[in-house]
């Protein structure tokens, strides 16, 4: 199926995420016409919502985003034809299907598992003794467990990539974090997304 939603992420980390709850749905996001984009960075939102966007292909975008990142959301996607982002209230960008992580979603996955889940997962794949090394590092002495887990968790982008999806299995999907969940109900199969704009002549 041709795509008719775009779905803007920042990293490959986070489309992963983005794929594994929908598999946890029991969904095929590409066979519902719904494209997940890793734009490699928040600053790239511009040049991919004016390729896929109003100006470009004529989908509908979609996205997750960090929180302290949504000036830099809302002008990309006014710059790429979708004006009312700037019009919009601090927290407005959801009625037009952009959902915030508070921090990032490393830190969302990990304050909806908590310590012992987190912990779990790392050691399931055999990198307990990593963490508890990075736990005992100067710099980390005082930390949280959680703080830790983050700091483990966003050490790369390879790493990012690995676990994001296994932390989005570990939860499950009723309770994966609500911004993953808000997304995957906005661009569900019955409508829940806006129709796609047709492209400008």
């Amino acid at each position: 199926m041709d795509p008719r939603v775009a779905v803007l992420v920042e990293g490959e980390s986070d489309r992963l995420a983005v794929l594994a709850l929908a598999r946890l749905q029991g969904r095929d996001l590409a066979a519902e016409g719904v494209e997940v984009v890793a734009m490699a960075g928040v600053t790239n939102t511009r040049t991919h919502a004016l390729r896929l966007g109003p100006r470009g292909r004529g989908l509908a975008l979609a996205g997750l985003y960090d929180a302290p990142a949504a000036s830099r959301v809302r002008r990309g996607l006014a710059d790429a034809g979708l004006e009312a982002a700037l019009a919009l209230a601090p927290d407005g960008l959801e009625r037009i299907g952009f959902f915030g992580c508070d921090a990032d979603l490393e830190d969302e996955l990990v304050r909806a598992l908590g310590a012992d889940g987190g912990e779990a997962v790392v050691d399931a794949e055999g990198d307990g003794a990593s963490l508890a090394r990075l736990a005992q590092m100067p710099a980390q002495r005082g930390w949280t467990r959680e703080r830790v887990l983050r700091r483990f968790f966003g050490a790369g982008a390879r790493r990012k990539a690995r676990y994001a999806p296994l932390l989005v299995e570990a939860l499950g999907a009723e309770r994966a974090p609500a911004p993953l969940r808000a997304l995957l109900e906005h661009v569900r199969a019955d409508g829940g997304v806006h129709e796609p704009i047709r492209r400008r002549a």
